[in-house]
C-alpha cells in the first residue's frame, strides 16, 4: 500500500467528462426570451423592501443576472413552475450573482448556467427556500461548479432546496458563519452538500444520493477563515456512487466514488442520527489535507491540517465498503477482510498532530470518538506511507455534544 492517498481516494480513470450516454438537456426552443429585459430592469431598479415576483413559465436568459441592493425578495411560483434557463447563456458565468444582505429567494429554478447557478457573496441574513439548481444534461465536467453557493456570508438558511448536476458541489456554503442547511435534496453532483471553512453549521433533514460524495465537511488552506463546529444529523445519505466528474486539481476531485460523509481537516464535527448506507468505498471517511493530493498548502500559520474533535454516534450504518473505487483499496480489502469482506464503516487516513499529545495520548477534546454500536475504523497509515494499514484502536469514546445553531430571523 505505497500508493499516494489521492490514488487511494480517486483511483485511475476516476475523473471523466460525463456519466452515462449522450447528454440530454432541457429543450428551450419554446422558452420566453422577452422576459429577460423585464427581470434585469427589476433587479437594477430594486429598492430595499421590494418583492420581485416571477410568474410561472420557462424563461430564457443569454447573460448573467445580478442584484446589489439589500432587503430584496425574489419569489417565483414554485421550483418546477418558474424556471430560469441559461442554456443559451453567452455572457457571464453565474446565473444570478447577489452581493447584498437581508436577501430572500424562493420558489424557482435556475438551470444550465455556464458557471455557478446561484452565488451570494459577502451578505448576511440570507434565506434560500425551495430553490432548485440543475444542469439538465446530467453529470458532466463542463457543468458549472456550484449550484447553491453562499460564500463569505453570515446567518444563512437553506431550506427545501434541490441541487442536481454540479461539477463541484450542489449545495455549498464556504467561509461563512452561522449556517443551517435543512430539508433539502442533493443528487448527481460531485459533492452533494459541502460545508467548507465555515464556523458553526447545522446540516439536517436532508437527502444526499447519487453523488460522488454525499456530505462533505472540509477545511482548506489559503482561505480567510478556518472551519469548525459542524453538526450533521438526521440526514439520509445513501448510494453516493456516481463517478467523480470534478475538474482535475480541485480538492473535490480527490473524493472517491462511493463516499457517504467525508471530513477533511475540519475540527469539532458531530455526526449523529443519520441513515448512511450503500457506499462502495466507505460510509464515513476522515482525512487530512495531506491525503488529498491538493498541493497548495500555502503559508497560513493558523491552518490546522488535522481533523480533531470528531464525534460519530447513534447513526444507522448500512452496507458499504464492499467494492472500493480503485485497485489499491480493493487489494487492501481482500488482504485484510477476505473476498466477501468490506472496508469498515469509518475509513481514516491516520494523520494526527503528535505535537498535541500529552504523555503519548491526544487530549480528550481533540480525539476521534466513535460511539456507534459495532462500527469500526480502519487506519490507512498515511503518515507511514500507507504501508501498514490496520484496524484503529482507542476510538471508543464520547465527546460533549456541539451547540445548536440559531439564526436571528
Amino acid at each position: 500500500m505505497k500508493a499516494h492517498w489521492i490514488a487511494i481516494l480517486a483511483g485511475s480513470g476516476l475523473l471523466v467528462t460525463a456519466c452515462g450516454g449522450e447528454p440530454q438537456g432541457r429543450d428551450v426552443s419554446d422558452a420566453d426570451t422577452g422576459y429577460q429585459t423585464t427581470l434585469m430592469e427589476q433587479l437594477l431598479d430594486a429598492q430595499p423592501g421590494d418583492v420581485i415576483e416571477i410568474p410561472a413559465g420557462v424563461f430564457s436568459f443569454d447573460r448573467s443576472l445580478s442584484l446589489t441592493v439589500d432587503g430584496v425578495t425574489i419569489r417565483g411560483a414554485g421550483m418546477d413552475e418558474t424556471i430560469l434557463s441559461f442554456a443559451n447563456q453567452a455572457s457571464g458565468a453565474e446565473g444570478l450573482l447577489v452581493t447584498a444582505s437581508d436577501f430572500t429567494i424562493e420558489d424557482l429554478a435556475i438551470e444550465d448556467t455556464n458557471g455557478d447557478a446561484l452565488k451570494i457573496n459577502e451578505g448576511e441574513n440570507i434565506i434560500i427556500r425551495r430553490v432548485r439548481t440543475e444542469w439538465t444534461n446530467g453529470p458532466d465536467t463542463d457543468n458549472g461548479a456550484y449550484g447553491i453557493y453562499p460564500v463569505q456570508t453570515t446567518n444563512v438558511l437553506i431550506d427545501g432546496a434541490v441541487a442536481i448536476g454540479a461539477s463541484d458541489a450542489g449545495i455549498y456554503v464556504g467561509q461563512s458563519r452561522n449556517v443551517i442547511v435543512r430539508n433539502s435534496r442533493a443528487e448527481r453532483n460531485v459533492a452533494g452538500i459541502e460545508i467548507e471553512n465555515t464556523e458553526g453549521a447545522d446540516v439536517y433533514g436532508n437527502v444526499a444520493t447519487e453523488n460522488t460524495g454525499g456530505i462533505l465537511v472540509f477545511n482548506m488552506p489559503n482561505l480567510p477563515q478556518p472551519g469548525r463546529q459542524t453538526r450533521v444529523f438526521d440526514n439520509q445519505v445513501f448510494n453516493n456512487n456516481t463517478r467523480n466528474f470534478g475538474h482535475p486539481g480541485t480538492p473535490v476531485a480527490s473524493v472517491p466514488a462511493g463516499s457517504g460523509i467525508v471530513i477533511n481537516s475540519n475540527d469539532d464535527v458531530e455526526i449523529f442520527n443519520n441513515d448512511i448506507r450503500d457506499h462502495r468505498t466507505a460510509n464515513i471517511i476522515i482525512s487530512s489535507v495531506y491525503s488529498t493530493g491538493y498541493s497548495d498548502l500555502g503559508t497560513r500559520e493558523d491552518f490546522d491540517p488535522y481533523p480533531e474533535g470528531i464525534y460519530i454516534h447513534s447513526n444507522t450504518l448500512g452496507e458499504g465498503g464492499n467494492n472500493p473505487d480503485n485497485l489499491e483499496l480493493q487489494a487492501l480489502r481482500l488482504a485484510m477482510f477476505g473476498i466477501n469482506g468490506r472496508i469498515p464503516d469509518v475509513l481514516w487516513d491516520g494523520y494526527f498532530d503528535a505535537g498535541k499529545q500529552v504523555n503519548g495520548t491526544m487530549p480528550d477534546a481533540l480525539r476521534i470518538c466513535i460511539d456507534n454500536g459495532d462500527a469500526e475504523m480502519l487506519n490507512a497509515d498515511g503518515p507511514g506511507g500507507y504501508g501498514n494499514p490496520r484496524m484503529a484502536e482507542d476510538y471508543r469514546c464520547q465527546l460533549d455534544p456541539l451547540p445548536e445553531i440559531n439564526l436571528p430571523f
